[in-house]
């Protein structure tokens, strides 16, 4: 079964800054989204982190923030990695939720 089969939430086009630290390493990754769900996001990065890495990221655009827990599930080697959230906090869910939902009601 490949990844969009296995995906629950729909992806829309979406471009934020995002921070991403290895919870093992300490490694820290910068990129940017090329796309987001409530589910999660690909993150555009010359150096992804390995497959399964347990990740903090942090998303920002404009003057709003996004921050959750998240695991790298799919790896594109120079090109990025899919990176599933598995827990989003309040306030940070309202937030993600008003993204996605602004971009369902524009298509």
């Amino acid at each position: 079964m490949s990844v969009r089969d296995r995906r629950y939430s729909i992806r829309y086009p979406f471009a934020a800054d995002v921070e991403l630290l290895d919870m093992e390493s300490g490694t820290r990754i910068t990129g940017v989204t090329s796309d987001i769900s409530m589910g999660g996001i690909f993150v555009c990065t010359s150096k992804p982190m390995a497959l399964n890495s347990r990740t903090r990221v942090t998303l920002t655009r404009k003057d709003q923030k996004v921050e959750a827990l998240g695991i790298v599930r799919i790896v594109k080697p120079r090109i990025g990695m899919g990176v599933e959230f598995i827990d989003v906090e309040a306030p940070y869910d309202a937030v993600l939720f008003r993204w996605v939902e602004l971009l369902r009601k524009s298509r």
